[in-house]
């Protein structure tokens, strides 16, 4: 009622249409308010009268209202069809998203129930696994005192009967007269022998090897895996030993090794690594030669040494554990020449065979300087087994036996062979 445009509009309350519904009656243009919109300007997509199609819709293709009505409620039709759908696609998307919702609001408190309980069992099993540690540690720690306080008194009994003897030795000496002691002599002497001969151990029995390792797995406990273990092995070097088939010979150039197995104190395997562990390989005759070698700790208890020499000799290999020897250090290394591959045929010579006959035929089609059939090697013969023309070797995967080559043999060689 505010707009000029539609000041002098009828105006109702949508209540009151309900009640008084406008179908059927006639409708008004708003530029010429005493004619009824009659017309569709196809152009314009509006409703027009007749002084409309006159004025400004001249020439513009128009037609009656109640012809083109089909044709635009059909499209309007097809559009709220669609429309209607994709309402009812939201409506159960969001249907879905509020179930949705729901379950993961169910879950989350499930899932928080879960982590609850989960911690709860948790930290149970680590205080009953911490009980467990401390009962074990005041166990060792017990067991450690007793083993002390029994060599403790087995020594001071010793002693004090050292000094009960020693004590009645040295009166006697200085006191008694020559009778006396020539009598005495003899009960003395077994007394103080005796107790010269008791074994007695010069350290403590035990030692204050007690560790503990956080990363040390120590299995289930109330069905949770746990960490942490008290470590009471203490490598001994003197007890830590070498082992490998190639512990004192090598080859030049080729990669060997062998393996250093550390025990406790009592000769049990440490069964687990982390110790420091050092290896030296020194040339014996040549000072600045030596070789560096790899150590590969296993977490087991074994360590593996590798390494590949390349001067051949003599070698010194010291091994130390806590900068101790291990048993069998230091030891000595041979350190051999280099493969040598062979640099014949590996056949069956005919000639050799025969003995020298000329006549023989070789079977790899060689022929003997000066117009022999044979094959001029060198060697003795092997009748009917299979050799190496260099060096007679019956064995094919074998190492030759003959020197550098010199240039006459390698010429015979590569003749025979080229033949």
């Amino acid at each position: 009622r505010r707009q000029k445009k539609t000041a002098s509009h009828a105006m109702m309350e949508l209540e009151n249409t309900k009640d008084c519904s406008q179908a059927g009656k006639p409708l008004f243009c708003p530029s010429h308010p005493t004619e009824e919109l009659r017309l569709f300007c196809e152009q314009c997509d509006q409703p027009v009268c007749r002084d409309c199609v006159v004025d400004r819709h001249r020439q513009h293709p128009y037609d009656f209202t109640g012809n083109v009505i089909h044709r635009h409620g059909d499209a309007l039709r097809e559009l709220l069809k669609s429309t209607q759908q994709h309402m009812g696609t939201l409506e159960d998307v969001l249907g879905q998203i509020d179930d949705m919702g729901s379950a993961v609001r169910s879950r989350a408190e499930a899932v928080a129930t879960e982590i609850c309980l989960f911690a709860s069992g948790y930290v149970k099993a680590i205080e009953v696994h911490r009980d467990r540690l401390l009962k074990q540690l005041e166990d060792l720690k017990v067991q450690k005192e007793n083993l002390l306080h029994l060599q403790k008194a087995q020594l001071q009994q010793l002693l004090l009967d050292m000094r009960t003897g020693v004590g009645f030795t040295e009166r006697l000496l200085t006191s008694g007269s020559d009778l006396e002691i020539l009598i005495t002599k003899g009960v003395v002497a077994s007394r103080l022998a005796k107790l010269n001969s008791v074994a007695y151990n010069t350290h403590p029995s035990v030692d204050d090897g007690i560790q503990f390792s956080p990363q040390e797995r120590a299995g289930q406990c109330c069905g949770y895996e746990v960490f942490g273990a008290i470590l009471n092995k203490v490598v001994d070097p003197a007890r830590c030993t070498l082992h490998g088939e190639d512990l004192h010979s090598a080859r030049q150039n080729q990669l060997t090794g062998f393996t250093l197995l550390c025990n406790d104190t009592t000769g049990e395997r440490m069964g687990r690594g982390g110790e420091a562990v050092r290896v030296t390989i020194t040339h014996k005759d040549k000072r600045d030669c030596a070789v560096k070698p790899t150590v590969c700790d296993n977490g087991d208890g074994t360590y593996h040494i590798s390494y590949s020499p390349e001067e051949p000799g003599l070698y010194a290999v010291c091994i130390y554990v806590k900068g101790q020897h291990v048993q069998g250090s230091p030891f000595t290394l041979m350190v051999k020449n280099k493969f040598r591959e062979h640099q014949g045929v590996f056949h069956c010579c005919t000639f050799c065979s025969s003995g020298g006959q000329k006549a023989a035929r070789c079977a790899c089609g060689g022929t003997m300087p000066g117009g022999y059939q044979g094959c001029g090697h060198g060697h003795k013969g092997h009748p009917g087994c299979p050799h190496w023309s260099c060096c007679g070797q019956v064995k094919e995967s074998s190492e030759c036996l003959c020197g550098p080559p010199s240039d006459a043999s390698q010429r015979s060689l590569l003749r025979t062979v080229a033949l």
